[in-house]
């Protein structure tokens, strides 16, 4: 009875896996469409900032979706939940692939919003019932790697898929990678019916702690995905199309980088690593119009890139987590709404900047918009103790 009992937490790391393997399929999804934006813009004969409606779309759902699914989910099994959600998520994937007219496109990347609203908010505060406390901060780390590595596999890969045999594989293809994740939730995660039921009461004291964290993640995700929505439209026109999979690529290995680096240093001085985040975010997108027009200068603004935005998530759910000691399940739930409605309109003012004038002027729009963020986190640590 012993061996048991101490076997069970090791292979309750299986689980984590499986919530890993959960986020990495919908961080793919919800961000591939960047990599595949001048393709399905083609295929619908629509311009850049309209195709880019599939980035708002999940986004602003997922906004709503967070705080709703949880309070209208808090007293089911979390672990039923986060299968049902994987199976929206496979359906999404299917009828994107499948989807004749484009606004069929929009109905799957609603599906894909309510998903993200649900999975983030009640996955990513799992880790300390999967495994010993001891390791839950570890288990968190390993759950968060899926952002980047969503970045560093997922999106090249399906770019690459997507230009070799069409966009529509790409998003079938995702679409069995959440069947297979959720073969994996189902077999080794064990049943988590809620300790805690997150009511109204407990989410409004969490967001009216929240307000530096909001202001934030407000500036920081709109000033990059305002500018990364549309970076493959900027590539094509200094690279051949082949390569920009390989550029995202890179720009990936950059964000596993960032992330391993802010997770390693946030918890000695988060504001100092935030703001080192959105500086070098600032840099590339301010650079990237004039440096970034050559082909050795894209590329190295895309590693300045990923190593800034690489520990964005990570810092800002820490901010989140900070103004709600009390109710972890909370702080996921406001980190995942506001970071999901600034994406999706961060995503929609950068395609209104991209019609109405080009890609360069986003990319500097951007960059004005993470200075102002670097100088919000400057302001907040003379407002903060040392350390925090």
């Amino acid at each position: 009875m012993t061996v048991l009992t101490e076997a069970r937490p090791a292979v309750r790391w299986f689980g984590v896996g499986a919530v890993t393997l959960g986020i990495f399929a919908i961080v793919t999804t919800e961000i591939l469409p960047i990599g595949l934006l001048t393709p399905i813009g083609a295929d619908f004969a629509l311009t850049p900032g309209r195709t880019g409606w599939l980035m708002t779309m999940p986004g602003l759902v997922a906004a709503v979706a967070a705080p709703v699914v949880t309070l209208a989910t808090a007293r089911l099994d979390r672990r039923l939940m986060l299968c049902a959600l994987m199976v929206l998520l496979a359906a999404a994937g299917f009828l994107a692939a499948a989807a004749p007219v484009f606004w069929l496109e929009l109905v799957a990347r609603f599906f894909v919003g309510l998903t993200i609203g649900g999975f983030w908010s009640i996955g990513a505060g799992l880790a300390g019932r999967l495994v010993p406390e001891r390791a839950a901060t570890r288990a968190t780390a390993v759950i968060f790697s899926a952002v980047p590595l969503g970045s560093v596999l997922g999106v090249p890969a399906g770019t690459f898929v997507g230009e070799l045999v069409g966009w529509r594989t790409s998003f079938a293809v995702l679409g069995v990678l959440a069947v297979i994740a959720l073969v994996a939730l189902r077999t080794t995660v064990p049943p988590l019916p809620p300790l805690q039921v997150t009511r109204a009461s407990v989410l409004g004291k969490a967001l009216r702690g929240s307000r530096n964290a909001l202001i934030v993640t407000c500036l920081i995700v709109t000033a990059h995905f305002a500018t990364y929505t549309y970076v493959t439209p900027f590539l094509r026109d200094v690279v051949r199309p082949e390569l920009i999979g390989l550029f995202l690529l890179v720009y990936g290995v950059a964000g596993l980088i960032g992330n391993v680096i802010a997770g390693l240093y946030a918890g000695r001085n988060l504001i100092i690593t935030f703001t080192a985040c959105a500086a070098l975010i600032a840099t590339a997108t301010l650079l990237m119009p004039v440096v970034g027009r050559s082909t050795g200068g894209a590329l190295l603004l895309l590693v300045v890139w990923g190593l800034g935005y690489g520990g964005v998530p990570v810092c800002s759910m820490s901010m989140f987590a900070q103004a709600a000691p009390e109710s972890r399940e909370a702080a996921t739930v406001w980190f995942t709404s506001s970071f999901q409605a600034v994406l999706s309109a961060g995503a929609l003012l950068g395609g209104l900047v991209v019609d109405a004038w080009s890609v360069q002027v986003v990319m500097m729009a951007g960059g004005v918009c993470a200075v102002l963020a670097v100088t919000v986190l400057l302001w907040s640590r003379t407002q903060q103790v040392p350390g925090t």
